[in-house]
């Protein structure tokens, strides 16, 4: 089984994070494959950046030449998974929807902790789109960016701990979904200062990915990610 988690941003350093915290999970004998895009911002806080992201992930999927048998975006709140999963057959999980969804069989609500206030409503819109809203007690932002987490991580844990407390205490979360793949290494720190179930989107995507892989399934063409229609798209991809 051969699964490629790609980075919406373009820094490397993030992308080896990602693909690290995959490894930690995936079953033996499988390969996580980590792709960076060619083009787009060094990181992803904003709708701009965020649609960019969506077509550099789409070219840097398409550019890779080797079978593979899932696809992971590793963007929290990021647009995009659904032109992947039109264009390609291979099961595609995005991050945000698999960790707020494994954080439902584990309790009754929980709250996203994430990076900077402007990403908190493209989270929100994310996971109303994908029915996971109802159960949310809240987003909350740690005003870390998502550089920070690997410029001042100790300065990054204390103020993503600070906002999963005040989930629990104020907002009633019964478990923590971390909001960005950049904070997979903080999640041990995050569940023994809070003291409840965290959910990293990286491990819950890899998670969902093998098992629908194990299962079989694979992306439905009957309607809705029915494959494009065929047409002459100048440029595109840009790795051609």
């Amino acid at each position: 089984m051969r699964i490629l988690t790609v980075n919406v941003n373009t820094t490397q350093s993030m992308t080896d994070s990602i693909a690290e915290a995959a490894r930690a999970v995936v079953e033996p004998g499988a390969e996580i494959v980590g792709l960076t895009p060619r083009f787009g911002a060094p990181s992803c806080e904003g709708n701009m950046e965020s649609y960019l992201a969506a077509v550099g992930v789409m070219d840097a999927v398409l550019a890779y030449d080797q079978p593979f048998d899932a696809v992971i975006q590793a963007g929290f709140g990021e647009h995009g998974r659904e032109g992947l999963q039109e264009l390609l057959e291979q099961p595609v999980v995005d991050i945000t929807e698999a960790a707020a969804s494994m954080a439902t069989f584990v309790g009754r609500t929980y709250s996203v902790v994430t990076t900077l206030d402007r990403t908190v409503p493209l989270i929100e819109d994310r996971l109303r789109l994908a029915g996971l809203m109802e159960r949310c007690a809240s987003v909350r932002a740690s005003n870390t960016s998502v550089l920070d987490l690997e410029r001042d991580e100790g300065a990054a844990i204390r103020s993503i701990v600070d906002e999963a407390q005040r989930a629990v205490a104020e907002d009633r979360a019964e478990v923590i979904v971390l909001g960005c793949s950049g904070m997979a290494a903080l999640e041990a720190a995050v569940r023994e200062r809070c003291g409840v179930p965290v959910v990293d989107g990286v491990a819950a995507a890899v998670t969902v990915a093998q098992s629908l892989v194990r299962l079989g399934l694979t992306t439905s063409k009957s309607r809705t990610y029915a494959k494009p229609l065929p047409k002459e798209l100048k440029g595109f991809p840009f790795s051609r």
